[in-house]
Formats: C-alpha cells, structure tokens, sequence
C-alpha cells in the first residue's frame, strides 16, 4: 500500500467504524422507543445508515480496499433488516460492517507506522 492510500484508507476507516459505531448504538435504541415513536425513529435510522453507507462507498471507491466493500454488503444487511422492523438482528450485520471498515485502518496503521508517520 502506497502512502497516499495508506493515508486515506486510515482516514476512512477510522470514520466509518465511528459512525458505523453510532449507528448500532441507535439501532439498540430503537427497540425501546415507545410505539408511537418507532415509525419516526427507524425513518431517521434508515436516513443515517444511507448516508453513512454513501461514505463508505466513497471510501472504497477513492482506495480500492475490498474491505470497504465488505462492509457496504453488511450494512445493506442491516437497512433491509431495520426496514423489516428487525433492529436487533441488524446490529449483528453492523458489527460485521464495523470490523470490515477497520481492516483497512489497521492495514494503513501498519504502513504509516512503517514510515514513522504514526
């Protein structure tokens, strides 16, 4: 890995996995608001995983890593499963989407700590 890519890739990883972090945090969330609130709530869920998945595009676009994409298929997952009222069960695609956003990171780590950059 490049240093340019090394440099993005920590970027990126670093902020989708904070995000992707929030994200199931709210998914948990969800599953104790009361039900007159429910329908508010996962619109705005889905609005914030559709935004945080459009970043995650972009990352895998402007690097290459697969790892991204691993992600995008993970958290496409987790949307159909909130849309399905199954907030649960989408926190488990999130933790899979989290750990693929942060393989890259770790990836680009290792190079910019090879470089003393970190």
């Amino acid at each position: 890995m490049d240093l340019p890519t090394a440099v993005k890739s920590y970027q990126f990883g670093e902020r989708a996995k904070s995000e992707l972090i929030v994200v199931s945090q709210l998914c948990s969330a969800l599953t104790g608001f009361p039900d007159t609130q429910k329908s508010g709530g996962k619109k705005m869920l889905l609005l914030l995983m559709e935004q945080v998945r459009s970043e995650v595009a972009f990352a895998a676009q402007s690097t290459g890593e697969k790892d991204f994409e691993h992600a995008i298929n993970s958290l496409n997952e987790a949307i159909s499963l909130v849309e399905s009222d199954q907030p649960d069960q989408a926190s488990e695609k999130l933790a899979a989407a989290i750990s693929a956003s942060t393989t890259p990171a770790q990836k680009a780590w290792q190079v910019l700590s090879d470089h003393e950059l970190i």
